[in-house]
């Protein structure tokens, strides 16, 4: 087991720790663990020297390798996801005999895997895209209107269907659809021209946050940093680990429901300037895994701050269709800082959403975009070379993007069935992300803020001593030890807060809030008798 100061996750074991953080700011470790690093760095001494005995060997051996590959983690889909994978597959035996039937996938936002239906206009119009043969099929029952707009985006594609590669930026007429999309939510003006299709936002937050590594030929200059939130989506350290950056976390207030607290964020970024550059600030609204979402006030707190401290600030949006928190709507970033007048039109904005979430869902498309604000014409156009590199974002992805944005509108005939669909999956979503937080709240040892947005909860756990001293044994982190107890008792496949990030000597998971309404009451019902006896296996007295 290591435990690693997370101002030095981005590097793991080969970057310099920084500087003691200030007395008044909480001490935040990550417990990752390496046995996995240390079998594969066995096996390569192994391999090395059995090759030293035949005079030959491998170019290719896991210390020569890029290393920050190697210490990259990413684990959402880490040691309990991949017992998951395993267990679906002993299922399938009928000689396997397990105390549960089947997995909740409640470890990854995954919406489709969790039987959250396809919006049918969106369908019906990428069905028509894919076979446009179908077009002049007479039988065809499907509206006029989802013709029309197949026909449409037909000729978007400049008549050369899906298979083609389009312009490496996107395609110009959905460009258009987002700037308009943006002009209609935020109310102000919208450049078409600053607004790039990608393959997800996992992609145009990579890209974005490639370009912002600063080119310089003196070895002596401090490493670039990038501040985010802890708990944090793990894309985040996972694309510093690749991108050799140092990660300057700051913390969330899980005393007040998460939110961003501002003297937080200036302790964070003062301690890191003794070891690096601070570059950009990245902010999650609504949050991933925390659920929070931020009042107007706290985001122009957050607009002052970059704009003080010549940050760019990065808003990954992603969920902005989730936002649950009674009355209060979401506010993005960017219409809070058009808001605020000219004295911070300098600001250096990059905004992120995809059609992953929301009420879409369709993460197996891959199909996002990023818009960029205040940025000099002359790195939009260095990152418009560096798109052309990857030739095209595909044109199903930015089908389906241009569908989330210009959806059917009143007055259309599809748009009764698709606003029933809509407003259903939004009701059920906001109704079971109440439930979870509720009831889990409910449970001793457990406690739960209110989930505001996004579809996930990230509930404090209290693990005994005895806990976590046999999770040291077995070489675990204390809370993966938890998480995999429990997948093997219950089928449940939750994460462990640790990937995440989180305050030293305080354990969390996350779950995500997709299941319908039935396995949802299973879960909480197995998740509750199996948080019981554990306390009562590990010590705790009752």
């Amino acid at each position: 087991m290591t435990a690693i100061n997370l101002v030095s996750l981005c590097r793991l074991r080969t970057s310099r720790l920084m500087g003691p953080l200030p007395v008044t700011c909480k001490v935040l470790t990550v417990q990752f663990v390496d046995e996995g690093l240390r079998e594969l760095h066995t096996r390569h001494h192994s391999n090395r020297s059995s090759q030293k005995r035949s005079g030959g060997g491998k170019v290719l051996t896991v210390s020569s390798i890029n290393q920050n590959l190697v210490n990259l983690r990413y684990e959402v889909r880490g040691k309990v996801a991949n017992r998951a994978d395993e267990l679906r597959r002993e299922l399938k035996d009928p000689a396997v005999v397990k105390p549960f039937a089947k997995v909740v996938e409640a470890n990854i936002g995954n919406p489709h895997a969790m039987k959250q239906l396809p919006i049918s206009f969106f369908r019906q119009v990428l069905a028509l895209c894919v076979d446009p043969a179908l077009l002049d099929y007479e039988g065809l029952p499907y509206a006029r209107d989802v013709k029309e707009r197949a026909r449409r985006t037909l000729e978007c594609l400049k008549g050369h269907g899906i298979g083609a590669y389009t312009a490496s930026v996107g395609v110009t007429e959905f460009r258009k659809d987002i700037a308009r999309f943006i002009e209609e939510r935020d109310g102000y003006k919208a450049d078409y021209r600053n607004i790039f299709l990608t393959n997800g936002a996992s992609d145009a937050i990579r890209s974005i946050l490639t370009l912002c590594i600063p080119g310089s030929t003196n070895k002596c200059a401090p490493k670039v940093g990038y501040m985010s939130p802890i708990p944090q989506y793990p894309l985040y350290s996972a694309c510093y680990s690749e991108l050799g950056v140092e990660m300057i976390p700051y913390y969330l207030d899980e005393d007040n429901n998460w939110e961003l607290n501002m003297d937080n964020l200036g302790q964070a970024i003062e301690s890191a300037r003794l070891q690096c550059e601070p570059r950009l600030l990245v902010v999650i609204n609504p949050g991933n895994p925390t659920g929070q979402q931020l009042s107007r006030v706290n985001i122009e707190q957050i607009i002052k701050f970059c704009h003080a401290k010549r940050l760019v600030l990065l808003a990954d949006e992603v969920y902005q269709e989730n936002a649950y928190k009674e009355n209060s709507e979401f506010v993005s970033f960017r219409k809070v800082l058009k808001s605020m007048g000219p004295q911070y039109s300098n600001l250096e904005l990059v905004s992120f959403h995809c059609v992953s979430k929301g009420y879409v869902g369709e993460c197996g498309v891959r199909g996002g975009y990023m818009e960029l604000v205040g940025i000099d014409p002359s790195v939009v156009e260095v990152l418009e070379r560096y798109l052309n590199s990857k030739l095209c974002a595909n044109t199903v992805g930015q089908i389906m993007t241009d569908l989330m944005i210009n959806p059917p509108k009143p007055g259309d005939e599809s748009y009764p069935q698709f606003a029933k669909e809509r407003s259903g999956i939004l009701t059920s979503l906001k109704k079971a992300a109440a439930t979870i937080s509720s009831r889990l709240d409910t449970i001793d040892g457990i406690q739960c803020s209110e989930i505001q947005g996004a579809m996930y909860a990230f509930p404090n756990i209290y693990l005994p001593p005895m806990a976590i001293a046999k999770a040291k044994e077995d070489c675990l982190g204390p809370d993966e030890y938890y998480c995999l107890k429990l997948l093997e008792e219950t089928g449940i496949s939750f994460v462990p807060g640790s990937g995440f990030g989180q305050i030293n000597g305080t354990y969390h998971f996350r779950t995500t809030t997709l299941a319908d309404e039935e396995t949802t009451e299973d879960m909480l019902d197995r998740l509750e008798q199996f948080h019981r006896k554990f306390l009562t296996e590990h010590g705790v007295k009752r």
